[in-house]
């Protein structure tokens, strides 16, 4: 029997706001989420990830440590929000609104 091919799949970090650390891995079948993160490198390149506080995920969905990935999976490390996401759109749209003439 041929050894499995391995899984290729990305890890994605965003440090700041337009700033993405990304890395591409081929890890055996049956790694976890957990498994990829620490293959990547990221932990290595950006010491202020603390994996107990920050959550991680999949393709933008919240997921634990010992998800299991599949061909082409994109795991994500995601930083707290600096700006509740409501409270940004408002803010957008008193700024817009202010530089929009009067009719």
């Amino acid at each position: 029997m041929a050894p499995a091919e391995p899984l290729q799949v990305s890890v994605a970090y965003s440090p700041r706001a337009g700033e993405v650390d990304e890395a591409q891995l081929q890890l055996a079948r049956g790694a976890r989420l957990i498994d990829a993160v620490h293959a990547s490198g990221l932990l290595a390149r950006h010491p202020e990830i603390d994996l107990a506080v920050l959550r991680t995920g999949i393709w933008g969905r919240a997921k634990p440590h010992d998800t299991p990935l599949r061909e082409h999976d994109r795991v994500e490390i995601y930083r707290p929000l600096q700006v509740d996401p409501k409270e940004a759109r408002r803010l957008r749209y008193r700024k817009d609104r202010k530089l929009r003439p009067a009719r």
